[in-house]
């Protein structure tokens, strides 16, 4: 089914065996959440199919995120595309996952990473404790680091993917670019294929959030640049009810990342729990059915 639905913290007391298996695998791996991530993510995979051993899925805007890694140990086949630079990605990635470069350029050789001498000797070991637990054992599925701009994913072939997944990256095109960026994403997906992507809401008139440097938007708007059915569901009406129980999210407030507190150029400036937008997802599926 076809949807729009803006994020409710409910999420994480109905999916609380999921959310609790993604706060362990971001621990070993050393990584920090967004501030709504957690419910972005558990919306996601809770509308994957049961099932993706060797499915191929696409994550856009993945940077070093958790869930590729998190569709890796399920046995999924994921590209992992950003504009980020990736090619010295730490060993505590590489220790416990199958991870390559789609082009020679995308991902240089372990030497190169262990032979930076710009890198710290703590910090690579570090990197292979967090990464120890899967030195002898990796996990079943693969990742592909692909360094590029999701508007051209030249590399990738038409109807080549089962699924595309984004975790609140989208927003940080514009309006425009953001509608070139579905279409290329949808050219990659099998017939029947889902787009699942997580962006901001804006309860009934899209803007720019400038900290974050991302774009918040309406249901009718998400519509459009998604090219939805105008009838397309959503619940938007119960806007200023979650943005409430938002607010007063005691997990989410109380566990901000430490990253949130050094800058106001994020989506929680200085660490100050005031949420401004609500998370929103999208799925769409490839030939409306």
């Amino acid at each position: 089914m076809q949807l729009i639905e803006v994020l409710p913290v409910s999420l994480l007391v109905e999916q609380r065996t999921l959310v609790n298996k993604l706060r362990d695998l971001a621990r070993t791996l050393g990584l920090d959440f967004g501030w709504h991530y957690l419910l972005d993510l558990t919306w996601i995979i809770s509308h994957l199919t049961p099932d993706i051993t060797d499915k191929y899925i696409i994550d856009a805007g993945a940077g070093v995120g958790v869930l590729q890694w998190y569709l890796a140990t399920q046995g999924a086949n994921v590209i992992s595309i950003d504009r980020l630079n990736r090619q010295n990605l730490a060993l505590r990635f590489r220790g416990r996952f199958k991870v390559n470069g789609l082009r020679d350029s995308d991902l240089h050789p372990v030497r190169n990473v262990l032979f930076n001498f710009g890198t710290p000797l703590k910090s690579h070991l570090s990197d292979l404790v967090h990464g120890s637990a899967g030195l002898f054992q990796r996990e079943a599925g693969t990742v592909t680091i692909y360094h590029q701009d999701l508007k051209t994913l030249r590399d990738i072939a038409d109807q080549s993917q089962d699924i595309v997944v984004s975790v609140s990256a989208l927003e940080h095109n514009s309006p425009e670019g953001l509608s070139e960026v579905v279409t290329e994403l949808m050219r990659t997906l099998k017939p029947g294929g889902k787009l699942l992507a997580t962006l901001c809401a804006a309860e009934d008139k899209s803007w720019f959030h400038e900290p974050s440097k991302g774009w918040c938007y309406d249901a009718n708007t998400l519509r459009r640049l998604f090219d939805l059915p105008v009838d397309t569901p959503d619940n938007y009406g119960d806007y200023q009810k979650m943005m409430v129980e938002m607010r007063a999210c005691a997990e989410l407030r109380d566990n901000l990342a430490r990253f949130y507190f050094k800058s106001e150029d994020n989506g929680m400036p200085w660490g100050k729990w005031d949420p401004q937008y609500l998370p929103v997802g999208v799925c769409k599926i490839k030939g409306g059915q």
